[in-house]
């Protein structure tokens, strides 16, 4: 799990999870660990298949319960077939064999996990990993079209070396990828139908080929509120400067370098967007170029470097904002933070403002934890102790749907 999807605000939600026999079993494990930290609780069956691999008291050690196997244990309910269609907001299988997607495209009802899975009507989410000619095999591109037809959530498998020796499309989706997807099952979709534009990460700004001006930020804070909006149903769009940072395929992603990149990207997007974030450490001044090439301090006599201004792009934004657009920026401060904060609040036409200290160790740049200090244009304010960013993100956007 990433710092940016560390969520863990999903007390309360129940999943169950099948599994069925495929040597991605193991990686369930490490799925139901990375959902436990979200305050997920799990329910599982393992099929027989499945059971050849792994046993089932791996899964209740890492808090699994009830735990299903064969239709004729009846040590938690006689209708233990029914119970997850009556207790469980999300129903998922991974891994998901050739053989259950074909069983519940075709309301197969033979063993436990097909029983549960026809019994169940709320969200599906079904992760594939099999042998590439068992995935492209005819029979399963149509069960797996009849399944996105019937609005499952489909999670397609990626490509690689398969246990078989085989290199192919099969193997079982990354665990973060799947983890996220049911998170985003499991979630109140109140931002469903929002266009959201962030801005993440930091600017480079060159000076020569191979030197810049820029600043530690990772992009966490900005990619966890991205990852945030997503969960809840929005439409996200990031524009990131300069890092690695990892984002869901569901998030479209523009990758910029410069400060007058990001601006042109983001204030291309804005008229579009019914949200826009602006949490990117961008370079508020750029070193006037020395020149194509690289400097070298062989027969100079000392470097002197010239700045100019970049264009404030959450400026821009708010004095080219529309009725029903709002827009959330950041401060980045090491002293007065209220007051700066509040300041850019007004200066900016902002409806919602994100100020911390990155003088404090457990808050700014590199750091897994933010405490902040919210002000909002009603006049409202507040001071958040440090939690992790992905909680500050999640609580930015309840605030933001209460302005």
């Amino acid at each position: 799990m990433y710092p940016h999807t560390a969520f863990t605000g999903f007390r309360g939600k129940r999943l169950h999870l099948g599994v069925s026999g495929s040597v991605a079993v193991v990686k369930s494990l490490e799925l139901m660990r990375a959902l436990a930290k979200t305050g997920v609780h799990t329910s599982a069956t393992l099929t027989s298949g499945a059971q050849r691999f792994i046993t089932p008291l791996a899964f209740e050690a890492l808090g699994a319960a009830p735990v299903y196997t064969s239709m004729d244990n009846t040590e938690s309910s006689i209708f233990g077939h029914l119970e997850p269609g009556q207790d469980a907001h999300v129903f998922a299988v991974a891994p998901a064999t050739a053989n259950i997607l074909a069983k519940i495209a075709h309301g197969i009802a033979d063993d436990m996990l097909s029983c549960q899975a026809l019994a169940f009507n709320g969200p599906m989410v079904l992760a594939p990993a099999m042998n590439p000619r068992m995935w492209n095999a005819a029979a399963t591109r149509e069960n797996w079209q009849k399944l996105k037809d019937r609005g499952v959530i489909c999670i397609e498998p990626t490509c690689g070396e398969m246990a078989c020796g085989e290199d192919g499309k099969g193997r079982f989706p990354d665990v973060e990828s799947i983890s996220l997807t049911i998170l985003r099952a499991l979630s109140t979709q109140d931002l469903a139908g929002k266009n959201v534009l962030i801005t993440l990460g930091p600017t480079r700004e060159y000076f020569d080929a191979v030197r810049f001006w820029s600043n530690p930020s990772s992009g966490t804070m900005g990619a966890a509120i991205a990852v945030a909006a997503w969960l809840r149903g929005a439409n996200v769009t990031a524009v990131c400067g300069p890092t690695n940072v990892w984002l869901p395929e569901g998030i479209t992603r523009v990758d910029v370098g410069t400060a007058r990149e990001m601006f042109d990207a983001t204030t291309a997007l804005w008229p579009e967007a019914d949200i826009a974030c602006l949490s990117a450490a961008v370079a508020d001044y750029r070193p006037v170029p020395y020149g194509t090439g690289k400097f070298k301090k062989e027969g100079s006599a000392g470097l002197e470097v010239a700045f100019e201004q970049n264009p404030d792009i959450l400026y821009t934004l708010g004095q080219n904002k529309k009725d029903g657009q709002r827009l959330i920026g950041f401060a980045a401060e090491a002293s007065d933070l209220e007051a700066n904060a509040a300041g850019k609040l007004t200066r900016k036409n902002l409806d919602m403002i994100v100020g911390n200290d990155v003088s404090r160790p457990d808050s700014g740049f590199g750091t897994p934890t933010n405490a902040v200090v919210i002000h909002d244009v009603t006049g409202a304010t507040e001071a958040w102790d440090p939690m992790s960013k992905a909680d500050v993100a999640w609580r930015i956007w309840d605030w933001m749907l209460a302005l």
